[in-house]
C-alpha cells in the first residue's frame, strides 16, 4: 500500500491531469497569475509552462516527494523561477499575507479537510490578492447528484481520496472569500466527473 500511494498513484494521477481537454481551462485560469505566486498541489508541474511573465516567481505546494521530483524536472524548461515545498494545505508554511496570487486546479476535491486548506490559503494571500481556480465537484442537476453521492465513496479510494460531490463555491465563500467571477458548466466527459468551476475569488 505505501508503494501504491508514493509512487503509484501519483504517476496515475499525473497521466490524468495530462488530459488535453483540460489545456483551455489551465491557460486560463493559470495565465491569469500575478506577481509572487503560490500553486497549491502542484502535482508534477503540468500547470508550470502556461505561467506568464506578470508572475515573478512560482512556490510549488505539493504533499507527495515522487511528484515534486517529477514538477522540479519540468521547471527546468520553463522561464519562471519555481520553488517547491513539501507539505499539505492545510498547513501552509508561508507567513501572512505572503503571497500576490494562489492557484488551485483540481486540487480542492482531494484536501481531506479543505475548509482548513482555504482558511490558510485566505491567511497566506494579501488583502488585494486574487485565489485562481478551476475545480470539478457538485453539479446542479439532481440525477447526476445521486451518481455523485453514490460514487464517491468507491472513487475516494482509488483516485486519491478525491470527492465528486464537494460544492466549490460554496466551500470558498464560507472561508472568507468572495467570488468575483465564475462560470460552471460540464466539460466532454462523464457527467458526476466533469461539472466544473472556474472562477476568481478575494479576501472578503
Amino acid at each position: 500500500m505505501g508503494f501504491y500511494r508514493s509512487v503509484v498513484l501519483p504517476r496515475l494521477c499525473h497521466l490524468a491531469m495530462r488530459n488535453r481537454g483540460l489545456l483551455p481551462y489551465r491557460e486560463r485560469v493559470v495565465g491569469a497569475a500575478e506577481g509572487r505566486v503560490l500553486e497549491i498541489g502542484v502535482g508534477s508541474g503540468l500547470n508550470l509552462p502556461f505561467y506568464r511573465e506578470s508572475v515573478r516567481e512560482v512556490l510549488g505546494l505539493e504533499p507527495a516527494p515522487q511528484l515534486i521530483a517529477m514538477a522540479r524536472e519540468t521547471a527546468r524548461g520553463t522561464r519562471t523561477p519555481a520553488a517547491f515545498i513539501g507539505g499539505s494545505a492545510e498547513a501552509i508554511p508561508l507567513d501572512d499575507r505572503s503571497v500576490d496570487t494562489i492557484v488551485t486546479t483540481w486540487t480542492l476535491c482531494t484536501i481531506l479537510d479543505a475548509s482548513r486548506a482555504l482558511g490558510e490559503m485566505r491567511r497566506v494571500l494579501r488583502p488585494a490578492g486574487r485565489l485562481l481556480f478551476v475545480e470539478h465537484g457538485l453539479a446542479p442537476d439532481a440525477g447526476v447528484r445521486r451518481w455523485q453521492d453514490w460514487l464517491t465513496p468507491a472513487w475516494r479510494r482509488i483516485s486519491g481520496g478525491c470527492h465528486l460531490n464537494r460544492p466549490i463555491q460554496a466551500m470558498i465563500e464560507s472561508s472568507g472569500f468572495r467570488v468575483d467571477r465564475i462560470e460552471t458548466g460540464y466539460m466532454p466527459g462523464p457527467k458526476p466527473m466533469s461539472f466544473m468551476y472556474e472562477g476568481s475569488a478575494r479576501p472578503d
